[in-house]
């Protein structure tokens, strides 16, 4: 899980800063409010400021699809180990659960099967 944390972080790292390199150098944002359009953008929010350019509101569209795409992405990171380990549990549960009732189905048949002594007696009763 610790892994998978660090693979998140680095990656919104990487995506915090594309993005935040986008509107500085396409709308001239200052780095500060630039980060923090990227941030509002990749958590689902939306944008803080207003798009002047032709090309920063271009960027912002893919940004925003990249960003939809990117959140679901790196939760499904972050809960598959988590997933993982309650399926596996829950599969071991059903898995004790059958192993025990298959037990007791073969204790119900042994109990409902003649002994041998009694099935020879009765063999010889019919001749």
């Amino acid at each position: 899980m610790a892994t998978n944390a660090g693979v998140v972080f680095g990656i919104l790292g990487v995506a915090l800063f594309i993005g935040a390199a986008g509107y500085h150098y396409l709308d001239d944002l200052n780095w500060l409010d630039a980060t923090l359009n990227a941030a509002m953008i990749l958590t689902g929010m939306g944008p803080v400021d207003k798009l002047n350019s032709s090309g920063a509101k271009i960027f912002g569209i893919i940004y925003a699809l990249f960003g939809g795409v990117f959140f679901l992405s790196m939760v499904a990171v972050l809960l598959g180990p988590l997933a993982q380990h309650f399926l596996h549990r829950f599969h071991l549960e059903l898995e004790e659960q059958r192993q025990s009732g298959d037990r007791r189905v073969q204790d119900r048949r042994q109990d409902e099967r003649p002994e041998p002594n009694d099935v020879n007696r009765r063999n010889r009763t019919r001749r």
